[in-house]
Parts: C-alpha cells; sequence; structure tokens
C-alpha cells in the first residue's frame, strides 16, 4: 500500500497576509556588555546579511538600546523574521556570527537554551566553579568539541551561564553531557555515552 504524498506549501509573504498584519515586528534587546561588539559587528555581520540575503528591514534603536527588525514588501518568507531575530539573539548570548549565521539562515528547527551551572550544583563557587568550567572544555577544548561535534550543536560559556545553539534533541544531549562533567564524570564515560548516542541515532536513520 502506498502512502499519501506529503502535501507541500508555498510560504506566505507579506502582501498575502490580510491588512492588520502586513507588517511583522520583532525587538532584540541588547545587554551592556554586548553594545560595543554589536558596534563593530553592525554592517558587515548583523546589517548586510539580514538586508540583502533575507530581505528583512533592521534597525538599531539607541534609545530604547534594543535592535528592531520588520517585514518588507519584498520579503520572500515571513519565517526569515522569526530566523533573523533568533540569530540576532545568539550574538547577544557571545556566539560568533560566523558560527551559527549559516545555520539560523538555513535551517527552520534550531533552537537556543542556557544552563546556570549552580543550577546542576550549588556549591560550586570561585576556584570550584573555574575548575568546573576547565573540565567542560578539557584540554585544549577537547570535551567541548567532543560534544559540539557528537550533538551538531555549538556551545558558549558566558560567566556563570552556558548557552547551546542546536537542534531540541542536541541541545537535549549536550546538556545531558554537560551535567555529567560537572558533577565529576570523568571524560573517557563521555565520550562512550556520546559514542553510544551517535551509534543509535545512525542505526535510526
Amino acid at each position: 500500500m502506498e502512502l499519501p504524498r506529503k502535501p507541500t506549501f508555498q510560504p506566505i509573504q507579506p502582501n498575502n497576509v490580510s491588512d492588520s498584519a502586513e507588517l511583522q515586528f520583532c525587538f532584540v534587546p541588547v545587554p551592556p556588555n554586548r553594545r560595543k561588539p554589536l558596534q563593530k559587528a553592525w554592517k558587515t555581520q548583523i546589517y548586510e546579511p539580514i538586508r540583502n540575503e533575507m530581505k528583512i528591514d533592521i534597525r538599531m534603536n539607541l534609545v530604547a538600546k534594543r535592535v528592531e527588525l520588520k517585514t518588507m514588501i519584498n520579503t520572500p518568507d515571513i519565517s526569515n523574521l522569526y530566523k533573523c531575530s533568533s540569530y540576532v539573539q545568539a550574538f547577544m548570548l557571545c556566539f560568533e556570527p560566523e558560527q551559527v549565521r549559516e545555520a539560523f539562515f538555513r535551517y527552520d528547527n534550531l533552537d537556543m537554551s542556557s544552563l546556570d551551572i549552580q543550577d546542576v550544583k550549588r556549591t560550586l563557587k570561585g576556584d570550584h566553579l573555574i575548575r568546573a568550567i576547565g573540565r567542560i572544555c578539557g584540554k585544549s577544548g577537547k570535551i567541548k568539541f567532543m560534544i559540539e561535534n557528537a550533538t551538531k550543536t555549538r556551545i558558549v560559556f558566558a560567566g556563570n551561564k552556558i548557552h547551546f545553539v542546536g537542534t531540541h534533541d542536541g541541545i537535549k544531549i549536550a546538556k545531558d553531557c554537560v551535567c555529567r562533567v560537572i558533577m565529576g564524570s570523568p571524560a573517557a564515560k563521555i565520550a562512550s555515552r556520546l559514542r553510544t548516542i551517535t551509534a543509535r541515532a545512525s542505526e535510526r536513520f
């Protein structure tokens, strides 16, 4: 028995929406520690890709200290607004634009999530907290890169918080591995767990 084919729908364009919702807006607040990096990266890494590639209007509101995005008449897909706002939010979370720009602009199922190290283990303070971050990174970033490559995610450390970008399942696995490292699991066990997960995923697909 042949299954019915999956229906395909054309993306909704702004001029096809009702007049009351013709233009869609989105605002991304700019934290104080990201204002200077935003100023340096504004033209080449923020404004030009969003305006020229995604056809989304963007400006920096200096009074409200936020980035404002808006669809235009020639925006090919309204979902571009969500992709661009997610890209700007990732920049505010200290992700490098080169790491996440193509992923956010090309794929639809990317998520962002954050984890506070002290929510995993409240006794970590001072040097103990620094050592915990060092264990997650590993020598020359070995453990961090291993988790990123196995789960297809990107990880950034910002003080006590760890930010993740990737698919929902990938972020879930990456968070689990990071929590295990914080609680004291050795790198060998994390590597073995990641090999098992990737092997199961390859068998499934």
